[in-house]
């Protein structure tokens, strides 16, 4: 049974719900989250920006733990953005093959590294508008890095789970990425912006599964109006 007794929001209401009532919405599901989910974080391993700069990059059409096999030795490899810079491109493909697209990542952490060099003395900037310059790294990365590695909440990520769960929600309607996260800054109160991402991934790990969602076991299910209970 559903972990709560209130009244089930209907598609119909949810259709017709005003923007202050959907972000008082929307706030009640950040807080329900953050209750089932109080460990939610970023899942890719990294120990510094440009660790999980790298990381964020492999993981395009691939699954975080496969990346999370391959970054150890990545890394130990090439500890520093001169490294990427001054990498050999049949070794560096070799190190991250596994996660697909290989040679075209291989092609963007090296064209990063050189990016690194030359415009930012090595280091990883932590504004937006420079990270979006770099090779491999659109806006979704550069809220990942933002928001992760320097505590900076500018946008939402939004990848998969995020964007269907949201649609589920009855959050926004939206398909387009850069879509859905306009609409959700609009609802989530940007303190969370970040931790938004990571509770939805998590929810969508756990219970909201695509295929098989567990509708009756869901701490969402009155303030879903997809839910089938």
């Amino acid at each position: 049974m559903a972990k709560t007794t209130r009244r089930r929001l209907t598609p119909s209401a949810a259709r017709r719900e005003s923007k202050k009532a959907r972000r008082a919405r929307t706030e009640e599901i950040l807080g329900r989250l953050e209750t089932e989910y109080p460990d939610a974080h970023c899942a890719l391993d990294h120990r510094s920006p440009l660790e999980l700069l790298v990381a964020t990059i492999l993981s395009a059409q691939c699954t975080d733990k496969r990346v999370n096999m391959v970054t150890p030795a990545l890394f130990a490899r090439y500890p520093t953005a001169a490294d990427y810079a001054d990498a050999d491109m049949a070794e560096l493909e070799e190190l991250i093959r596994s996660t697909g697209f290989f040679r075209n990542k291989a092609k963007s952490l090296r064209g990063l590294g050189q990016a690194l060099v030359e415009e930012h003395g090595g280091e990883v900037p932590s504004d937006m508008a420079a990270l979006v310059k770099l090779p491999g790294t659109g806006r979704k990365t550069a809220n990942v890095v933002l928001g992760n590695a320097f505590g900076i909440d500018e946008g939402v990520v939004v990848d998969t789970h995020v964007g269907r769960i949201s649609r589920l929600l009855g959050l926004t309607e939206e398909k387009d990425a850069v879509k859905v996260e306009r609409e959700l800054m609009e609802l989530v109160p940007r303190t969370h912006w970040t931790v938004w991402s990571h509770l939805l991934i998590y929810h969508g790990r756990a219970v909201c599964v695509a295929r098989r969602p567990q509708c009756a076991q869901c701490v969402l299910a009155d303030l879903c109006p997809s839910a089938e209970i």
